[in-house]
């Protein structure tokens, strides 16, 4: 174990990553290895392995903090075990001595930590996936089928490793604690230590008769498929949790959460801010000189809206609620239409005709904006004169 890669090397990142780049290494690496992508591909498996443990570590503040002083064994009590070459840190060993140990002969402990029991109930590690949503089902709300993998007990040895019908047996090597204890010579004098027990693995059980199914391990990876409810207001980046649906707990120790990370596709008309929506709402020439009622599309179906008589392009109109619901079930945003006025193509020689006719009578009145820049304009050539003229 003593051989472990840097976890920062395992998710290809800089120590200074934040917590939503590892997140986002975490998931590329992810899809990179996983099972269902490279089925009975041991290697492949091992790196999954690696990934899931690095992120573990790396996604938890503590245990970030304690990697980062002390390195693997700061948050492995196992690593350097066996005359490895071992960490120098709490929960490691440093030249064979067991650092929290002499840590323990003089000042009560290093952060309190006590031999573990093997056979002890253990909460089960948290599985997270993917799920990608449309558009409306992120806005709405939906029920999903979600497939994934979770680690189960297996289910021919119950979960014991061993084969079916035979028992396993207590490690005689250390009893059945998982652990044996040595002595070794420090510069404080001679110190009781102990480490996992290399006869049983630190189980503290031996297993003559493996189960075939499982191959001993006792655990064995399911696909399982259920069905969820996606709650309204859902987004992007956004993380839901279920619990106990991650993988089985050791020794009938309580399962795992269930974490689904959030991505949203798209939509062809609509872009979500917070809880409101945006959209643009073309209009003709004409509508736009005279006013109409128009049809507006929203989440909830289509609206009509009337416009008024020369809107500009531009100008926005809201309308209230027609957005996308907050998760705690309180309000909803609203839409914001903006109006785009489109200018004809391919014009006839009559409409050509007629638009000139239309120009021939129209005035400064008709457009106020092109009337104020060109006073602008006037006023600006005349302070340019003055200013050639005074720089003769």
């Amino acid at each position: 174990m003593a051989d472990k890669r840097d976890y920062y090397e395992v998710l290809g990142i800089d120590k200074s990553a934040s917590e939503d780049e590892i997140k986002k290494a975490f998931r590329k690496k992810a899809k990179q290895y996983h099972p269902d992508l490279h089925p009975d591909d041991k290697d492949a498996e091992k790196n999954m392995k690696e990934v899931n443990e690095a992120y573990e570590v790396l996604s938890d503040k503590d245990k970030k903090a304690r990697y980062d002083q002390f390195g693997h064994a700061g948050v492995d009590p196992n690593y350097g075990a066996g005359g490895g070459a071992g960490g120098y840190g709490s929960y490691g060993s440093y030249g064979g001595v067991d650092i929290d140990d002499i840590f323990s002969s003089f000042f009560g402990g290093f952060g309190g930590r006590r031999q573990s029991n093997p056979n002890a109930p253990r909460r089960g590690t948290d599985v997270e996936i993917e799920l990608r949503l449309t558009f409306e089902e992120a806005a709405k709300g939906c029920r999903k089928k979600i497939t994934y993998q979770r680690i189960e007990d297996c289910d021919e040895c119950g979960g014991s490793g061993a084969k079916k019908g035979t028992t396993t047996k207590t490690c005689s090597a250390c009893g059945g604690t998982g652990r044996v204890t040595i002595n070794s010579r420090t510069p404080f004098g001679v110190v009781q230590t102990s480490r996992a027990c290399d006869s049983c693995g630190g189980k503290g059980k031996v297993i003559e008769n493996p189960c075939p199914r499982c191959d001993g391990k006792g655990r064995i990876r399911r696909k399982i498929e259920e069905e969820f409810n996606i709650p309204a207001g859902v987004d992007e980046g956004q993380r839901l949790s279920i619990g106990g649906k991650g993988n089985t707990g050791i020794n009938h120790g309580p399962s795992g959460d269930l974490y689904i990370m959030i991505t949203v596709e798209k939509h062809s008309l609509f872009e979500r801010k917070g809880n409101d929506v945006y959209c643009t709402l073309p209009l003709t020439f004409v509508q736009a000189c005279l006013g109409a009622e128009v049809v507006v599309p929203t989440l909830d179906g289509k609206v009509k809206y009337t416009i008024k008589e020369g809107v500009q392009p531009g100008d926005t109109f809201r309308l209230k609620g027609r957005g996308i619901p907050s998760l705690n079930g309180r309000g909803r945003g609203d839409e914001y239409v903006k109006v785009t006025i489109e200018v004809p193509k391919n014009l006839s020689k009559k409409q050509k005709e007629l638009l000139k006719e239309f120009d021939s009578c129209s005035t400064d009145k008709n457009y106020p904006g092109r009337k104020s820049l060109k006073d602008k304009l006037e006023a600006f050539g005349e302070k340019i004169d003055e200013f050639l003229n005074n720089n003769k």
